[in-house]
């Protein structure tokens, strides 16, 4: 069977899954329903927003569809009535198994990380957070436990010494859709091997990240530092504290030094750099955003903000 031939239902939500719908539309696979998540109020008016699925799918002339619930009998009606014959998820939430089992080739989630590892809610942030040079995309059939169906595809992206997570979501947008399209287009073949996960003692997850984890511990080494800043730029964005207002800092520099100052001390020139002191060096800010205030350079944060302590 040809893969235009496959009756596909589409799930996801932000312009991460939009790359994908757009490239299976481009290569003419038939989507016969687009389910995404509720309209939610944003924005100082609280004004009704739509998911960027929903909005690129509306301007397609295609089916949107838009339950609260998952397990509502009237969204699984419609599900049924559609006569999927697979159903792709890229960035969507967790299925339960009346919806995931439905179609008669089951349902493909595209996953950014080379399963297993990488588990989770934020495989994008986690893999540079802790230092990883490469990453990847799987596409995987989903079943009851998490992330850790049966693999179909998966593809290796470099991560480069400058990258951030928006960058490597940019770049993993566009690899995970072509992934994508591959896996669509030899399951129809019948050509796709399932390949079960392997578990092991060395499988890192990559859980939702809170707070907590966003703020900076200038005990830790330079490099780790480096690492936490570039994993969280620009969502949801490392964070310290300067003058009791908390800074964001979304890209930095580091030099590895001996320094006779106690860790976490700010230090500044009142011009160019603002820098703070780390177990085994300096970490060099270099675009941040102070509470309140835009997100600008340090250049241009210091000409118009004077520091206490330098």
């Amino acid at each position: 069977m040809s893969y235009k031939n496959l009756r596909i239902v589409f799930m996801g939500t932000p312009s991460f899954a939009v790359a994908s719908l757009e490239k299976l539309l481009e290569a003419g696979c038939n989507i016969v329903g687009v389910v995404t998540s509720p309209d939610k109020p944003a924005g100082r008016g609280l004004q009704m927003q739509q998911s960027e699925v929903k909005k690129f799918a509306t301007s397609k002339g295609l089916l949107v569809l838009q339950p609260e619930k998952l397990k509502e009998p009237s969204f699984v009606s419609q599900l049924e009535e559609l006569h999927a014959d697979l159903q792709i998820v890229v960035a969507f939430r967790m299925l339960p198994e009346i919806i995931w089992n439905m179609p008669p080739m089951g349902t493909v989630n595209l996953h950014g990380s080379l399963l297993p590892q990488y588990r989770g809610a934020a495989p994008i942030n986690w893999a540079i957070m802790n230092g990883e040079k490469v990453t990847g995309v799987t596409t995987f059939k989903l079943k009851h436990e998490i992330d850790t169906g049966d693999i179909l595809l998966s593809e290796t992206i470099e991560i480069t010494p400058e990258e951030t997570a928006g960058t490597l979501h940019d770049k993993m947008m566009i690899v995970g859709a072509d992934v994508l399209l591959k896996t669509v287009e030899l399951l129809s073949l019948n050509k796709c091997d399932e390949i079960p996960q392997q578990s092991h003692m060395n499988i890192k997850s990559a859980p939702k990240i809170f707070t907590e984890i966003c703020k900076i511990d200038w005990e830790n080494c330079c490099e780790d530092i480096f690492n936490k800043i570039r994993g969280l730029s620009p969502y949801p964005g490392a964070f310290t504290y300067l003058e009791a207002k908390k800074l964001k800092v979304f890209f930095a520099s580091i030099e590895i030094t001996p320094t006779n100052t106690k860790v976490g001390v700010i230090q500044t020139d009142q011009k160019s750099y603002i820098r703070v002191t780390a177990n085994n060096g300096y970490v060099y800010l270099t675009d941040i955003q102070l509470e309140g205030k835009k997100r600008m350079s340090v250049s241009d944060f210091l000409r118009g903000y004077r520091m206490g302590n330098n």
